[in-house]
């Protein structure tokens, strides 16, 4: 039987796919672009018919399609649904106990699906297969291609729109148990516009990556921001968790060839992708970039491999000790840790090595430091204070490693917003930091 023999007989339509799930099912589906609208749909549909109780649904960051089909509220009696990373889609589930969050770090989902959990069906996005009946994982790779090679059941929605990937990022039709072709626009995800103050801060951390530095950018505008600043540098390279329009731009530009890399020199390593139709068509067939599952590109260890790496992620709020938290607001659950504390341990690690947390000063349009005196009781640390490294804000970047308690409070109350650093500093003295 030839490939595409074995492809013509997997074939078949969403609605037809899904009758491979059971009553009890656990279900794993792509991240993010990934997401399968068809097959997230017909599940949905399902459920809502009464011909499916009971299923656990697992995301990680669920974007629009999961928030259209299976996490609407009148499924919520046959569908429970679990997130390693919250996001727009599930936060006001998450708020009443509708989506469960599991904290985790992100290197170690992988393993945790693989040694811990029963998985019964992964559904998520591909590329076509190739003429040696590969389709690849495409922009989800992170925890995805685990779960596809762990579960019982794997059920793929072709997308001509997807991507083509290199890397650990291959997947055979043989490996698959039922295809549905879908050939949609993919979920387009562009950066945040950029705010005044973006400009600033990325000038200033920009100044402190030296040229042929490995590159990580975590998510959010922030992290984004530099990119326009690196103009002038040379032969960057990318380890990251996240690949997107950003990227693209320096490479496109020349500021990033990959060839002062000491791991995976002159290519582009990523574990997500997100973007617009140009980020997608740029990534198409290119042999410069590879995706790895999470658990080799976020770990520290491997992390650390890469000289000279920068780590760039965001925060919402740091305490005058330095503990960051970059996941909850008012108590509820607004993200997750994703890999941030993965690079900002594995980039410290590196020789020559550093992580910075960018964050703007207030929020509330300046009526709320996010400079406080300490995390309220109960809030997540996301990032602890031993582990941070360089903090920036539009009022500078200050570097916390091996301060003193005191030290640290004051580089910490310099960078926060003016009209906050006098109560800030009165706090600092009744904590006994001063």
């Amino acid at each position: 039987m030839t490939i595409h023999d074995e492809y013509k007989r997997r074939l078949t339509t969403p609605e037809k796919a899904v009758q491979r799930i059971e009553d009890g099912d656990t279900i794993i589906h792509g991240t993010t672009v990934a997401e399968p609208p068809a097959l997230l749909e017909a599940i949905a549909n399902r459920a809502r018919a009464g011909t499916l109780k009971n299923i656990k649904i697992y995301s990680f960051n669920p974007q629009e399609h999961a928030s259209k089909t299976y996490l609407t509220p009148d499924l919520c009696d046959c569908i429970e649904a679990y997130s390693w990373f919250v996001s727009k889609a599930n936060r006001p589930q998450s708020a009443v106990g509708l989506t469960q969050f599991i904290p985790s770090y992100l290197h170690q989902i992988p393993r945790f699906i693989a040694e811990n959990m029963n998985v019964d069906v992964t559904v998520t996005t591909v590329s076509p297969m190739d003429r040696s009946g590969f389709f690849t994982f495409g922009t989800a790779n992170d925890l995805t291609s685990t779960a596809a090679r762990q579960c019982k059941k794997l059920i793929v929605e072709v997308n001509r729109n997807m991507p083509r990937v290199f890397g650990d990022s291959l997947l055979h039709v043989s490996e698959v148990d039922a295809i549905v072709e879908n050939h949609v626009r993919l979920m387009q995800l562009p950066p945040p516009e950029p705010k005044p103050e973006d400009a600033t801060i990325g000038k200033t951390m920009a100044e402190l990556i030296p040229d042929g530095a490995a590159l990580q950018l975590g998510i959010g505008g922030l992290p984004n921001a530099i990119t326009p600043y690196l103009k002038g540098h040379k032969d960057l390279g990318i380890h990251t968790e996240l690949f997107g329009p950003g990227m693209v731009d320096l490479i496109e530009n020349g500021v990033v060839t990959g060839r002062k890399k000491t791991l995976h020199p002159r290519k582009h390593v990523f574990s997500v992708a997100y973007g617009t139709d140009s980020t997608f068509e740029f990534m198409n067939d290119n042999p410069s970039l590879e995706s790895y599952p999470s658990s080799y590109v976020m770990d520290p260890r491997i992390i650390a491999q890469n000289d000279n790496i920068v780590a760039i992620n965001s925060i919402l709020e740091v305490d005058l000790t330095g503990q960051c938290n970059a996941e909850e607001i008012a108590g509820a659950q607004y993200s997750g840790t994703g890999g941030q504390l993965d690079f900002v341990r594995g980039a410290y690690a590196a020789r020559g090595g550093k992580s910075m947390m960018a964050f703007y000063s207030t929020a509330k349009k300046g009526q709320i430091s996010r400079v406080i005196p300490r995390l309220r009781t109960g809030s997540a640390v996301t990032t602890p204070r031993m582990d941070v490294n360089y903090l920036a804000t539009e009022y500078g970047i200050v570097d916390l490693k091996q301060k003193s308690v005191r030290e640290r409070a004051e580089a910490i109350i310099s960078i926060a917003h003016p009209k906050f650093r006098d109560d800030l500093m009165k706090e600092a003295l009744r904590m006994h930091l001063m």
